[in-house]
């Protein structure tokens, strides 16, 4: 028997590879599904079955490319509804893959259709549970997700409570547990860092596997400090349930070179959003008037997913030399499947061609420092909720501002003011300066080193909250 998990940091994303025998199946595939192919060729095995924790709404699953690739029937659990071929599972329904068997253990609550799959040895020990979007590691899943359902979140949360009690908890303490997500995903509130646990650790650890916690403290512990679903979930959560075109047809098409006048006349004709991915530092140097920028060296995925709020809209791409086709596939895992092709030559092509360019004023944590002692500023901060409220910059003319609703929020600045912006590192300071900058908001001055190098100055800060208290 042979288990592999296949970790994607970029989405706090866990697929599985588990092989026995010469057959093979896979749980809760991405999108680039060849190296699911190649490692099972590697091995002369056959990719027998697609198992789906549930119909996924953060990431675009490989279910279909790989079904039509290799002829594996995708499984589903009870009640998920597609318009491609896939099997509903029924609950405690067993399926054998060389020496071992999976058995299906329905566990609504994430979604209705959700399911934990436990994996059965060939001496017939339950050695591994593969929980979806049920069970993480130190949290569980979100139940406000479900697809067109008339139940509420609380209905939904008992479900979730019902399911934890009656079908993991009764596990065994040495159950390995596989997740589906680790720390960084928008799916849960307090995901752990670690990838792979065991059923008697989560007990000790998860606040909600609590053996004493009655239904009513679960569905207020689990919903409470929930931030809204990020708003491309509804739509990957779609695609996931209607299919999509073909990874390679989206590479073909995007991962194409374009000429500075090509380039610019796509730009215009086709109403497309110049979307940089380089790094910060080299969008401050420079970069094309009114783009946008979220670099492959951040959680580029979500914050396109969570930004760009068109998941059609028309892309062209500035990237590093060499990075077009990782740009294209980063941004298919999400389903923005429109990319128009990348700058051919980057910025120097562009620079080189006496095109106009643009750059953003950035300062370093001492200068803003000093600026502070001098005048009365206007400071955004755009770290996230829970960040803000556990610490940040005490002094006036500070305003939290989470680049998460930058969209929704933007009525909330004037244009004519001048804004020193941050966020933790200087990654998502410099996203938000880029949109409000294209915009119309011009006098946007990025704050180098986020909150981590204003921590350094001699600048007052509130008093530390532990986010778990808030």
């Amino acid at each position: 028997m042979k288990i592999e998990q296949i970790y994607t940091s970029c989405l706090a994303q866990g697929a599985y590879y588990i092989e026995s025998k010469g057959e093979v199946a896979i749980i809760d595939p991405l999108r680039e599904t060849q190296q699911y192919v190649d490692k099972a060729t590697a091995n002369n095995a056959n990719i027998k079955y697609i198992f789906e924790t549930h119909i996924h709404a953060d990431f675009v699953s490989g279910h279909v490319d790989l079904a039509k690739k290799t002829g594996a029937t995708i499984v589903f659990g009870p009640n998920a509804k597609t318009t491609f071929d896939s099997y509903n599972a029924s609950d405690n329904e067993e399926f054998k893959i060389g020496d071992i068997t999976i058995k299906v253990l329905h566990t609504p609550g994430h979604t209705l259709e959700s399911v934990t799959y436990l994996l059965i040895d060939e001496n017939g020990q339950h050695h591994a549970v593969f929980t979806g979007d049920t069970l993480f590691l130190g949290d569980v899943g979100r139940p406000d997700l479900a697809i067109k359902s008339d139940l509420t979140e609380k209905d939904l949360a008992g479900l979730l409570y019902e399911s934890l009690r009656t079908k993991i908890m009764t596990l065994g303490d040495d159950v390995i547990v596989y997740p589906a997500h680790g720390a960084g995903s928008a799916c849960g509130k307090n995901l752990s860092k670690e990838t792979v646990g065991t059923i008697g650790d989560q007990k000790k650890s998860n606040y909600a596997l609590r053996e004493t916690m009655t239904k009513e403290e679960f569905v207020i512990e689990v919903l409470d400090g929930i931030s809204p679903p990020p708003q491309y979930f509804e739509k990957n959560a779609k695609l996931n349930q209607r299919g999509y075109s073909a990874l390679d047809q989206v590479l073909s098409k995007g991962d194409t070179p374009l000429s500075v006048e090509t380039f610019e006349q796509l730009a215009k004709s086709e109403g497309a959003l110049i979307l940089d991915v380089r790094t910060q530092q080299d969008f401050v140097k420079s970069h094309i008037p009114g783009a946008i920028f979220i670099g492959l060296n951040g959680g580029f995925a979500p914050w396109v997913g969570a930004l760009i709020t068109d998941i059609n809209q028309p892309l062209l791409l500035v990237t590093p030399k060499g990075k077009s086709e990782e740009a294209v596939t980063r941004l298919a895992r999400v389903g923005y499947d429109n990319t128009l092709g990348y700058l051919e030559g980057g910025m120097d092509a562009w620079i080189t061609s006496k095109k106009e360019i643009d750059h953003l004023t950035s300062i370093s944590a001492e200068e803003f420092s000093q600026k502070t002692k001098a005048d009365k500023l206007h400071i955004l901060d755009v770290r996230k909720d829970g960040e803000h409220n556990s610490m940040h910059l005490k002094i006036d003319g500070l305003q939290h501002f989470a680049l998460d609703y930058i969209n929704q929020q933007m009525n909330q600045i004037d244009s004519h003011k001048t804004y020193h912006i941050h966020c933790a590192g200087g990654y998502r300071s410099v996203i938000a300066a880029s949109i409000l900058k294209a915009r119309g908001f011009h006098k946007i001055i990025d704050i180098a080193g986020g909150f981590a190098a204003l921590k350094k100055t001699d600048l007052p800060l509130s008093e530390f909250v532990c986010p778990s208290t808030l």
